[in-house]
């Protein structure tokens, strides 16, 4: 492939590039690149989110570059600030671990396996701080420019506390790109700072410089902030394909288009020209067919017409048996469409739970006939039974 044209691809939706010109230079030297992510297995779940970076680092696999995942399971027992309010929990070993495999096991659903090298970085960070290396690397990084950090400067005004570690954490995730040689790394917005210290510290070691390539922070369902779990506006890697399709038929027509931007190759002035029904449908088949199979995405668009254009009830709905006496709230719990019952007397007073096609305005006991069908949301059906 022509470079101009990689570049092209690889600028796809690409917020900082530093810098183009060494990009273009590295992609010209014939040389197979490393392309470094990094990633700290605090969860044990993947969203859309996480895709972003992920479809970026295909795409240079794509151009025959071997991808370097990093699991941060050095720097994950001391947390990334980076976009944070507050200092993040402490993980344990086990659940470090634990997150990991699973972290590695969804992120395969993007990347070729084949152009994959996974790493941990404990490898080469629990030897550095035994060493007088470490005393060497952060006498070339000042207080001043560390806390030059957006999160840092709103959390010194707001009067939250920083951790030492957390100051310390930018020059580990530098480190790593020191040890494997990075030639180009990836991240969100929210990892510049982080990215340009291991750009720096190559350079103090005498190394190439990394080349840094940020990609925004995906919006999620509700179109307002940014997708993440603790908002509930997420779409989770491993959601069943019905829930998946249903879900990317729920955002806004303008979300779609930075979907579509985002997370595939398609030809945006192609899909501008697409009614925008037939371009979420496709968007949704695309994205389906990536992390389940194209028949289950099939399936997802059979099912999603059913429901919402036919307004009929979905084949496989789950049955429950409400406990004997229960409210509406703990019923809505039960089936798993609400964590709490604030959250579930939200969905009541928001109109969104049906009885048989029947709106069911309070909390309070349900009387229901046997194979009665309760709809929670756009997309949560069960069939309740005696």
């Amino acid at each position: 492939m022509d470079v101009k044209e990689a570049l092209k691809i690889l600028k796809r939706g690409a917020v900082d590039l530093i810098s183009e010109a060494e990009l273009e230079k590295k992609l010209t030297s014939g040389k197979t690149l490393k392309i470094k992510l990094g990633a700290d297995p605090t969860s044990a779940d993947l969203h859309l989110g996480h895709s972003v970076v992920l479809s970026k680092l295909r795409a240079f696999q794509d151009l025959g570059h071997t991808a370097v995942l990093v699991i941060g399971d050095f720097t994950a027992a001391i947390g990334d600030p980076s976009g944070r309010d507050s200092t993040r929990p402490l993980l344990s070993r086990e659940d470090i671990l634990k997150n990991a495999k699973t972290y590695t096991e969804q992120a395969f659903k993007v990347l070729d396996p084949a152009k994959t090298e996974v790493a941990f970085n404990s490898k080469w960070l629990d030897p550095f701080i035994s060493t007088k290396e470490i005393l060497a690397t952060l006498s070339k990084v000042t207080v001043a420019q560390v806390l030059e950090r957006d999160d840092f400067k709103n959390r010194l005004k707001a009067g939250a506390p920083i951790t030492l570690l957390e100051v310390m954490y930018s020059l580990f995730q530098g480190q790593d790109s020191v040890a494997l040689k990075a030639d180009v790394e990836l991240g969100g917005t929210d990892q510049i700072f982080n990215l340009l210290v291991g750009r720096q510290l190559q350079k103090n070691n005498g190394l190439e410089p990394q080349v840094v390539l940020t990609m925004p922070l995906l919006v999620g369902t509700d179109g307002v902030k940014k997708m993440s779990k603790s908002y509930g506006n997420y779409i989770a890697i491993n959601d069943t394909a019905q829930e998946m399709f249903g879900k990317i038929m729920s955002i806004s027509d303008e979300l779609m288009l930075q979907y579509y931007e985002l997370l595939t190759l398609e030809d945006l002035a192609a899909v501008k020209a697409k009614h925008p029904m037939q371009a979420k449908k496709d968007l949704a088949r695309i994205l389906v067919s990536r992390f389940h199979t194209e028949e289950a995405a099939k399936e997802g668009l059979e099912q999603f017409e059913k429901v919402f254009s036919k307004k009929e009830n979905p084949d496989d709905m789950p049955t429950l048996k409400p406990e004997e006496g229960a409210v509406l709230s703990a019923i809505i719990i039960q089936a798993g469409a609400a964590k709490s019952k604030n959250e579930a007397r939200r969905l009541i007073d928001q109109g969104a739970v049906k009885l048989d096609g029947q709106r069911l305005p309070s909390d309070g006991p349900v009387n229901y006939t046997d194979g009665a069908v309760m709809q929670i949301g756009k997309r949560h059906f069960v069939k309740l039974i005696k």
